[in-house]
């Protein structure tokens, strides 16, 4: 639990997590029903760029890697002592949640399969394990100013080794699909199958540096929250430094372009600029003015948010909503898949408000 828990996190966490389980497949069935040009575009937002731009859906991995590091100054100071921090007790932690988190993404990849020819290495969940990992340590034994610089590095050192680096047989600085460094490493140190771009994987070896400067940028914003500052002020500071990495992301992007699949460093700022700007809302709504009632349905989701994305991805929740809507769901027409994910969406909830009453949280 967080000391002096921040509501807004909680919920905005679910908030990432809901088009993850399924809500995208809502937005998706939503266009099947009533297809249009506004429906077209909110579903189109709910797809991945295939390579460089941005639409909504390539804002959920970083969103929740920057809640990772949001939680991480709240979490780490139930360790600190009146001589300071146990430093054995919070490296037993930061290594224990390394090795669980690896060990579900590689469970989400199908692990238990036990057809590891195709087992893919790389994954969220891993990519998560490490950044937590390497900020954590960071946290830890650097100051604010320590973390601001470790961040700056990260992305100015990633922004050299793609653009100055030669490529065997291509040459330095180009950053297409086939043609990125990130992408050559992964082809000759990652073992296949990849994800989600041929010439590489787009949770890889090289972009995994930049994506640790998402997590340390929500470090950064923990330490904002737990200043003596009125909560209105903190928001206006979220909001505030959301339109600066923004602006800092699209005018970094005319010389090394915004790009998930290699995670660029501009799209860490983009992405961490709609961060700020979303934390910066919930924390208003729901911190500030006190309105929380609407939030709950988020907050029981973002609770349990890693146990939700790996059933999701091993159990069929689908059988059990068949259950309750098998005697009308397929007479509903072009209506029949909206409401189908949301009988999906509603039975992964009612199980997630089951863990929450009964106080079973996943501390991976």
């Amino acid at each position: 639990m967080l000391s002096q828990r921040v509501a807004s996190i909680d919920a905005l966490r679910g908030f990432d997590m809901i088009w993850i389980i399924g809500g995208d497949q809502v937005i998706h069935a939503l266009h099947t029903a009533i297809p249009g040009h506004i429906t077209a575009s909110l579903s189109q937002q709910f797809e991945h760029v295939p390579w460089q731009g941005f639409h909504f859906y390539d804002l959920i991995f970083p969103l929740f890697l920057f809640l990772v590091g949001v939680v991480l100054p709240f979490s780490l100071s139930r360790y600190r002592t009146a001589a300071g921090p146990d430093r054995k007790r919070i490296y037993r932690r930061i290594f224990r949640r390394l090795i669980l988190l690896f060990f579900l993404g590689l469970i989400y990849n199908g692990l238990l399969n036990f057809n590891f020819h195709d087992l893919r290495i790389a994954g969220v969940l891993q990519r998560i394990a490490i950044c937590y990992f390497v900020a954590a340590l960071i946290v830890v034994n650097a100051g604010v100013r320590g973390q601001i610089i470790a961040t700056g590095l990260i992305l100015g050192g990633y922004w050299a080794l793609v653009k100055l680096v030669p490529v065997p047989g291509v040459g330095a600085g180009l950053v297409t699909p086939a043609g990125n460094l990130a992408g050559y490493l992964d082809r000759h140190f990652l073992p296949r199958p990849f994800c989600c771009y041929p010439f590489g994987d787009n949770e890889g070896i090289l972009s995994t540096i930049p994506a640790v400067a998402t997590t340390l940028l929500g470090a950064l914003t923990g330490h904002w929250l737990q200043t003596k500052r009125p909560p209105a002020r903190k928001a206006v500071g979220l909001l505030l430094g959301g339109v600066v990495s923004l602006a800092a992301g699209v005018f970094w992007g005319h010389w090394f372009p915004i790009i998930k699949n290699i995670w660029t460093s501009s799209y860490v700022l983009y992405a961490a600029g709609w961060s700020l700007l979303l934390l910066a809302l919930f924390y208003w709504i729901i911190d500030v003015r006190g309105w929380r009632r609407w939030a709950f349905f988020f907050e029981v989701i973002g609770m349990n948010a890693i146990t939700i994305y790996v059933l999701h991805s091993q159990f069929d929740f689908g059988a059990v909503a068949r259950i309750f809507v098998r005697g009308f769901i397929f007479r509903l027409g072009h209506w029949t898949p909206f409401f189908w994910q949301l009988t999906i969406i509603a039975v992964e909830w009612v199980f997630l408000w089951y863990l929450y009453r009964r106080k079973i949280f996943l501390r991976a």
